[in-house]
């Protein structure tokens, strides 16, 4: 089974896609879609639906795995983060690829047994968990790993949701 996990974003959307064999997990590869403070917001939206899209396409995942927003201080951020994460759930709807949803508390307990463990704890455990040489770059990837992760251990039927 093949998972991708995305940690939704406007400027970074960190992807992450991990190979479920048995009991096995592995590393299959990791990624950002970028998009530049310079685009209008619209376009941006854009560049986030069709690089998912091809992302899918290319990767062709067995479950995808979303991180839920969770409460911003900044509601304009919050607003824009839910629109971009709004147009993520469309590309995965039009991808007929099953999906859950974490929030960041379950990945954090999940992937360190510690519900507020911080971003570094995480992408430490991911790094020893992967066997990978370094921390994956950039951070929004790794959040991506840990999602994909946290969705290997815990889904167990490919026709439901969690």
């Amino acid at each position: 089974m093949r998972i991708l996990g995305i940690d939704p974003g406007y400027g970074i959307v960190g992807y992450g896609i991990l190979e479920k064999q048995g009991n096995r997990l592995n590393y299959v590869t990791h990624g950002a879609i970028a998009t530049g403070k310079q685009e209008q917001f619209e376009n941006r939206l854009d560049i986030i639906y069709q690089e998912l899209r091809r992302i899918i396409s290319e990767y062709k995942p067995d479950l995808i795995a979303v991180e839920s927003l969770y409460f911003y201080k900044n509601v304009k951020t919050a607003i824009s983060v839910g629109e971009a994460r709004g147009v993520i759930l469309l590309a995965i709807k039009h991808s007929n690829v099953p999906f859950v949803e974490f929030t960041p508390h379950q990945v954090k307990l999940t992937i360190t047994g510690y519900g507020r463990a911080n971003k570094g704890q995480v992408q430490k455990v991911m790094k020893m968990l992967l066997k990978l040489d370094e921390i994956p770059k950039p951070d929004d990837a790794a959040d991506a790993l840990a999602i994909a992760w946290s969705a290997a251990v815990t889904y167990r039927d490919t026709n439901k949701k969690l």
